[in-house]
Order: C-alpha cells, then sequence, then structure tokens
C-alpha cells in the first residue's frame, strides 16, 4: 500500500499487470488505476492496530503487525453484522500482508486464507519484492472511508481510502526508515471484491487502485 515502496515490489506488480493491493499500512502496490481481475470466489479478514484476533469457529490465523508498525481502520463496525464481517475480515488481510512482509514470507498462510485467485499471486509478488529489496514497513498507516456494498450474488464492495502519510518502509539490515514528505500522491483510493468461503470468511479477490485519488485528498 505505502507510496514509499520499495522499486523492485513496484515491478513485481507491473509485471504481473496487476495492481495496488492494500498490503495494509503500505504504499500503493503496482501504482495508479492498476486492477486485479481477480476470480471472485473467496473470503476475507478483521481488525485494527498491533496484535489481531484469536482463533474462532473458522480457525482465522492469528496475526501480529510488526513493531512500530500500525494500521487503523475506520469505521471499524457500522452496526450491519454482514458489512462489519466484510470490514473486519479485510483489515486482518490487509495485516496480514503486512505481517508476511515482515517475516519476508511470501507464501504466507495468512495472506492466503484472506485472499484468492489473482489476487493472492498478486500478493504473493507484492511480498516478495519486498524480500528482494530487503526492506520492511513502518509507521502508520490510515485507513478511512470504508463503505460496503453487498450484492445480490452474495458478493461484497469496499471501497475505502489510504492516509500514508505517516505510514513507511525501512531497510531491514541498516534499519534506516525512508520517509519522505507527504503530498497527494500519499492519499489512495481503493476498491475490492470479496466474497465469504464455506468457512464464512470473507476473502478478497479483487483490489484496485488509484494513486492521488482527488476523492482522499483531506
Amino acid at each position: 500500500m505505502r507510496n514509499h515502496k520499495a522499486t523492485t515490489a513496484a515491478a513485481a506488480l507491473a509485471a504481473a499487470g496487476a495492481l495496488l493491493l492494500t498490503g495494509c499500512g503500505g504504499g500503493s502496490k503496482g501504482g495508479d488505476s492498476k486492477e486485479i481481475a481477480g476470480a471472485d470466489t473467496g473470503v476475507s479478514a478483521s481488525p485494527s492496530a498491533s496484535a489481531s484476533s484469536t482463533p474462532d469457529a473458522a480457525n482465522r490465523p492469528k496475526v501480529v503487525l510488526p513493531e512500530g508498525d500500525v494500521l487503523t481502520f475506520d469505521p471499524e463496525k457500522t452496526g450491519d453484522p454482514v458489512k462489519d464481517a466484510i470490514l473486519a475480515d479485510n483489515a486482518e488481510y490487509q495485516k496480514a500482508i503486512e505481517e508476511a512482509i515482515d517475516k519476508q514470507d511470501p507464501k504466507s498462510k495468512s495472506v492466503a486464507f484472506y485472499s484468492v485467485g489473482k489476487a493472492l499471486i498478486i500478493d504473493t509478488q507484492w511480498i516478495a519484492g519486498f524480500v528482494k529489496d530487503g526492506t520492511t514497513v513502518t509507521g502508520t498507516t490510515r485507513l478511512f472511508n470504508r463503505e460496503v456494498t453487498v450484492d445480490k450474488d452474495g458478493s461484497a464492495q469496499l471501497t475505502y481510502c489510504g492516509d500514508e502519510t505517516k505510514g513507511f518502509t525501512k531497510n531491514r539490515k541498516t534499519g534506516k526508515v525512508n520517509v519522505t514528505p507527504p503530498d497527494k500522491n500519499s492519499y489512495v483510493s481503493y476498491v475490492s471484491r470479496l466474497r465469504k468461503n464455506a468457512q464464512g470468511v470473507w476473502q478478497t479477490t479483487m483490489v484496485s487502485s488509484v494513486r492521488g485519488d482527488q476523492k482522499c485528498q483531506p
């Protein structure tokens, strides 16, 4: 997600012909207006800041964000149980990507739990870019204006904005944080498609983004 991601990670997405995935607290994966036309067959993630939810009836994995890495979600709940489940699983999905980046694990089981199809392919390539560059994520990324629409076919669409003005990448070897001044490209708009699987998990099947989108500017 973060605007300040490593160049290799961006190249991996471009090579895949895909989008920017909300890798929780990171810059846009891929760049402006890129899209993953993923198979709409699956389920996704849950809530906010540092450590994550405990396993439940769906055997959701416990996801833990890297030290110093914070994701905030606004809103976390709407009062509608279906929409709240979608928001929760989407949040866990994003945190799972951040965790996988920190663990340098492109084949993260947590990421595969919350994404499927082409979305999972892009997630894997995105995380691998960080492994190649030797970078991880740090700081705070705010995900806001989260709105859910549930379609008649049972799938859902989630739109939201990302504020990456305080979210950065960090060199794993030197510990140096790649701080850049905020500008319009620090704000990103996202559209995600999700579908609930047989275990009741809302998995992300597609994500697209527009960096610098006017509707997400402060």
